[in-house]
């Protein structure tokens, strides 16, 4: 096992003798001004855990022994090597660019002379592309047959139920956005509601609900009236489970999924999307109906403009149009035509 002498005082190449889990929590310390998110504070810590567990398996030694002055380009590239092994691409990535982020930090405050990072490679990443529901008529489908009657639960929620999916299929929020929202979240008079949504990086949107989603989002919430006896303030949640207390991240999982199921459209959801076939579901809507990739940014709560045109660029209506363009295609026009004008003209004749 490899041993530290007790005397050190002073990292190699001007690298601090701090042990690098004690650096670690001074990064997520000097993240809290930012106010990342819960989620996002847990996956920095996990994937700079993971990473260095594995740097401290090369080095074979215990975590807490591992300085700063240790994590040489060699040392990293050989810890990603063991963490990729059964890793997916993405997690790999995501991981390497929260070993950047932190090197970046450890730069700044002068606890490194510099960044290793460039010296491990990362995988390439194909660029994302938009689940929505596949399926034309899902969407409709879907709020059709949980308006229709009740999904098959211990204690059903129909009116819960429809307001839920509704609304992620309305204003494209993301899981932790609908679980965020109060009741105050909701303004204007009647005909004109807005909601307010805190995003990601605490940045607020206000996002329009036309009266059709207003008017379900009433009924659900006289029968949560009627379900708990409990007068409602605006600082409660908006969406509640079935004993009253807010809509957690798995039990949304729960809900959605068990929808899907009662509407027999379980096949045309995307492999773990989830939720977030929804939001894919009221953007790639947009993007066909023609609204700017501005418009598309502003509503999702995008921070770049990129994450945006995704889905301008796989739009049906974009994909046919250059399918039509196909020269092959005015070939098969004339075969077709052809085809059909023989039979006429031998009866004309």
């Amino acid at each position: 096992m490899r041993v530290v002498a007790e005397s050190e005082n002073s990292g190699a190449g001007g690298a601090s003798p701090m042990r690098v889990a004690d650096a670690v929590e001074e990064y997520l310390v000097a993240r809290r001004p930012a106010k990342p998110s819960p989620h996002t504070v847990a996956a920095y810590r996990r994937d700079l855990a993971a990473v260095l567990r594995c740097a401290a398996a090369a080095e074979r030694c215990a975590v807490r022994e591992l300085r700063l002055a240790d994590l040489s380009g060699g040392l990293l590239r050989r810890a990603f090597a063991d963490f990729a092994t059964d890793r997916a691409a993405s997690s790999v990535t995501r991981a390497w660019s929260t070993w950047n982020q932190f090197f970046g930090f450890l730069v700044a405050e002068g606890l490194v002379p510099g960044n290793p990072m460039p010296a491990v490679d990362r995988p390439r990443l194909k660029p994302r592309q938009p689940k929505p529901l596949m399926g034309e008529d899902t969407p409709e489908r879907l709020l059709e047959a949980l308006a229709a009657g009740c999904r098959k639960a211990r204690d059903p929620w129909p009116e819960r139920d429809l307001a839920v999916l509704a609304l992620a299929l309305l204003t494209g929020l993301r899981s932790a956005e609908l679980l965020s929202l109060r009741l105050e979240s909701l303004s204007g008079r009647p005909g004109e509601r807005r909601i307010r949504v805190v995003g990601k990086g605490d940045k607020t949107r206000s996002l329009p609900i036309e009266e059709p989603l207003e008017a379900l989002i009433e009924e659900y919430l006289r029968t949560r009236r009627l379900r708990f006896g409990a007068r409602l303030r605006g600082t409660d949640p908006l969406l509640v489970d079935n004993r009253g207390a807010a809509l957690q991240r798995g039990g949304l999982q729960y809900l959605v999924k068990q929808c899907y199921r009662h509407a027999g459209v379980h096949d045309r959801v995307a492999k773990g999307t989830l939720v977030h076939a929804l939001r894919h579901t009221f953007a790639t809507r947009l993007a066909e109906d023609g609204a700017s990739v501005t418009e598309i940014m502003r509503l999702l709560g995008h921070s770049s403009i990129t994450s945006s045109q995704s889905y301008i660029d796989v739009t049906a209506a974009a994909q046919r149009e250059a399918a039509r363009s196909n020269r092959t295609y005015g070939v098969l026009r004339r075969l077709v035509d052809g085809t059909a004008a023989g039979p006429d003209a031998e009866r004309r004749t």
